[in-house]
């Protein structure tokens, strides 16, 4: 068997794959390699494992060369594949959309224990996710809360169009909408709970992200102005409006913002209800509710 054919089997272009994301400097090369590989040959770990020698088609091993040099030359995963899974469900990505990453379901978990409750006292309840992008939050709150209805609000038709697509994927689309609004511009109800993940990144930090995110992330999604605090003070400033009696306001903040985003909401007459910390022990997750004037 020469080096040539050895290099069509499945256990080899997995190999070869990892190899060459190190190569390139890419920290997460193997887990990498195994999603691109499985994604373009079909094949799944318990494959590479009961059937190594596979031989993998000139198509295949084509097309994974093209998506190697676009993960060489910083795209990430998820957005090659087009997909992500968060909290137990699938997402279809768009090119104006942010991935939706691990830490952000530190927000969702504050968010249950209360929509929980409201959903005991009064049989329903209904959420607006700010921003909603995939419909991340939205949607992986109304797949755990079968009593749960929720507005999704997005500058961004393409995300709106991607978060209607992931709700009939998710089996929740009857209890989910799409509205295309500017915050709170187009909202005309009141919700049992404000929810959001909205741009937290100080405006000149942008430059020195990550590269995938800099070259591939939506940037109106990311920028925060310029300490990062902007979207927190049109949320503080009309929350009120918009929420029933005794409702919350649930947010992602980003590190260390904890301290200025509590002032934010405290001048508005709010109080810090809850935190929660993310996977790497960093407060992430705020929750609000309101107190009387």
């Amino acid at each position: 068997m020469t080096d040539s054919d050895r290099s069509r089997h499945l256990a080899d272009v997995l190999r070869q794959t990892r190899a060459s994301l190190a190569e390139a400097g890419i920290e997460s090369a193997d887990i990498d390699a195994r999603l691109l590989v499985e994604w373009v040959t079909g094949c799944d770990q318990l494959e590479v494992i009961r059937n190594p020698n596979r031989m993998i088609e000139v198509d295949r091993r084509e097309l994974l060369g093209a998506v190697l040099a676009r993960r060489i030359n910083g795209e990430s995963v998820h957005r090659i594949i087009g997909k992500r899974a968060f909290f137990g469900i699938e997402l279809g990505l768009s090119t104006e959309t942010l991935e939706p990453r691990p830490d952000t379901e530190a927000l969702v978990e504050l968010a249950l224990p209360f929509l929980q409750k409201r959903i005991s006292t009064y049989g329903v309840a209904d959420i607006v996710d700010l921003g909603t992008g995939t419909g991340a939050i939205a949607l992986a709150l109304l797949d755990q809360l079968q009593q749960l209805r929720a507005v999704g609000v997005d500058i961004s038709a393409d995300a709106l169009a991607t978060s209607r697509e992931n709700a009939i994927a998710a089996g929740v689309s009857l209890r989910f909408a799409a509205l295309l609004s500017n915050w709170f511009s187009e909202l005309t109800c009141s919700f049992d709970m404000i929810i959001s993940n909205p741009p937290y990144i100080p405006t000149d930090d942008i430059a020195h992200l990550q590269r995938e995110v800099v070259l591939h992330d939506p940037v109106r999604a990311l920028d925060g102005g310029m300490d990062g605090l902007d979207p927190y003070r049109i949320i503080a400033s009309n929350a009120r409006r918009y929420l029933l009696s005794g409702g919350a306001v649930a947010l992602e903040i980003g590190a260390g913002q904890r301290a200025d985003i509590e002032a934010i909401f405290r001048r508005e007459n709010f109080v810090l209800n809850d935190v929660k910390k993310d996977f790497g022990g960093h407060e992430r997750a705020l929750l609000f509710t309101t107190k009387e004037k």
